[in-house]
């Protein structure tokens, strides 16, 4: 059985980024403007937008699409009427994040930076490259800066959230 909120279209405009959520129309310049809904039907802005309106909640934070947006500001720029959906979406998947529901690419991404200090390791190859080129090695992260400004901006909140710590 699909859960619809009432207020979920009000839980959105509350958050940074979800003001303008109520403006939409629906003409769909958001979806003819989107690189990512050229090449799969997965992603589709005004559809996000419309399951927001409609309160379809669930649907919204635990599906896929939030997760598909490259944020390439196309939608907002070209939105007539101003809806910031590029921002809109950031504050669903924050929604989204606070409740838990984040596709493991990104928890382990999260994870990564907090412990390593970056989100890919560097192979030997690479090392080896600018070596080769005549380039410096890379310098290794400071790890505990990193931390302290993860913590500071309330990253370290999210991955307490992530890895089930809450």
């Amino acid at each position: 059985m699909i859960r619809v909120s009432a207020d979920f279209a009000k839980e959105v405009k509350k958050r940074l980024g979800g003001e303008t959520i109520t403006n939409c129309y629906q003409c769909g310049t958001c979806t003819s403007s989107c690189p990512v809904a050229r090449v799969t039907n997965r992603f589709n802005p005004r559809k996000l937008i419309v399951q927001s309106l409609r309160g379809k909640r669930d649907d919204v934070l635990t599906g896929e699409m939030i997760w598909l947006c490259c944020s390439c500001f196309n939608c907002q720029e070209r939105c007539p009427q101003r809806v910031e959906i590029a921002d809109l979406i950031y504050a669903l998947r924050n929604i989204a994040i606070s409740e838990g529901n984040v596709p493991n690419i990104y928890s382990e991404f999260v994870s990564a930076l907090y412990s390593e200090g970056k989100l890919v390791k560097v192979a030997g190859f690479t090392e080896k490259q600018r070596e080769n080129f005549g380039l410096p090695p890379l310098k290794k992260p400071d790890v505990e800066a990193i931390r302290a400004i993860l913590a500071e901006t309330s990253f370290g909140e999210v991955l307490k959230v992530l890895e089930g710590k809450e």
